[in-house]
């Protein structure tokens, strides 16, 4: 098989009802490219019938490649498999639930040639979204752009075309908690936006819960800002500087006002809570960033594989 020029990489959890539907969207972009096609799928430990489904498009396509794992992973880290696997010279990560529309491959495409080495997909909107997915996303991406000490763009996904050259540094980049369109603004090169409405998912049901999401959103904080740790130290001061305020006010009420109803027990038990309560903050964000440098240095691998298919000797993962 002749090395491909274009790698599309599709991360798949349970998405037995649109796979059909999304191979066959892809097979028509494909055909109007101009170079060889692998198409890398992941099945991110699928229990419905991903897995089968995915199997019988290899057979039927030698384009098709695909790595299964051993159990869930999260959807970051089965995009990192598949990119470490990639042999073409421009990369398309997508998702499976074509809520990212194929057929925008064509335009990224475009650009790269261009010469932009990274191109990602912006959303206009979200099509048939509740009002709070679509509040908590606006705010996030908002807050991270004040945080993050990188430019991460606004409303954007992993949806996007990177260049081979881009790849490489990001497989070489030893980080475990990985929030790839971090990286992938981090990392820098010519980087443009192709804008698009997003369109609601072709069936199924949604796979990213706000407890992944609030996750997701967890990691990009952490990983690219150290604004929490100095917020800690900021609250520390504020909650010293009401304690001494606190103290004096207690003094003068001794000293001038001894009858006053605001001293005793629901003064020191107000006290009480507010200072527990600040050191519990904290310590939660202190716990935030040592969680993942404990991570960090087990040096566990990030992902095991039960199966692979399509890949030969020369297509090993990136070390």
């Amino acid at each position: 098989m002749t090395k491909p020029i274009y790698s599309l990489v599709i991360p798949i959890y349970n998405e037995e009802e649109n796979i059909t539907e999304m191979y066959r969207r892809l097979i028509n972009v494909t055909a109007q490219l101009d170079g060889e096609v692998e198409l890398i799928l992941i099945d991110d430990g699928s229990r419905d019938r991903s897995l089968s489904m995915i199997r019988e498009l290899h057979h039927c396509d030698r384009r098709v490649r695909y790595l299964s794992f051993a159990r869930n992973f999260g959807h970051q880290i089965a995009v990192t498999a598949g990119l470490n696997f990639v042999q073409g010279k421009s990369i398309i990560v997508m998702d499976a639930d074509l809520q990212d529309p194929p057929e925008l491959i064509l335009k990224m495409i475009e650009k790269w040639q261009q010469g932009y080495q990274v191109v990602y997909a912006q959303r206009l909107s979200r099509q048939k979204e509740s009002w709070l997915k679509r509040l908590t996303a606006y705010a996030f991406y908002r807050i991270l752009q004040r945080l993050a000490n990188v430019d991460i763009p606004a409303d954007t996904g992993d949806f996007c075309l990177m260049d081979r050259q881009v790849v490489d540094i990001l497989n070489a980049m030893p980080e475990r908690n990985r929030y790839i369109r971090g990286l992938r603004a981090w990392i820098g090169f010519r980087q443009t936006a192709i804008h698009f409405e997003r369109n609601p998912r072709f069936a199924g049901k949604v796979k990213y819960t706000f407890g992944k999401s609030w996750a997701l959103a967890v990691d990009g904080i952490i990983s690219f800002s150290a604004v929490p740790l100095r917020l800690a130290t900021y609250i520390g001061l504020l909650s010293a500087g009401v304690a001494l305020f606190m103290i004096l006010l207690v003094l003068y009420w001794r000293l001038f006002d001894p009858v006053s109803p605001l001293i005793g027990f629901t003064l020191i038990t107000i006290a009480m809570l507010f200072l527990g309560s600040v050191q519990l903050l904290c310590i939660g964000i202190l716990g935030e960033y040592i969680g993942r440098i404990y991570e960090e240095v087990k040096g566990r691998p990030i992902y095991t594989l039960k199966e692979t298919g399509g890949f030969t000797k020369t297509s090993e993962p990136a070390k």
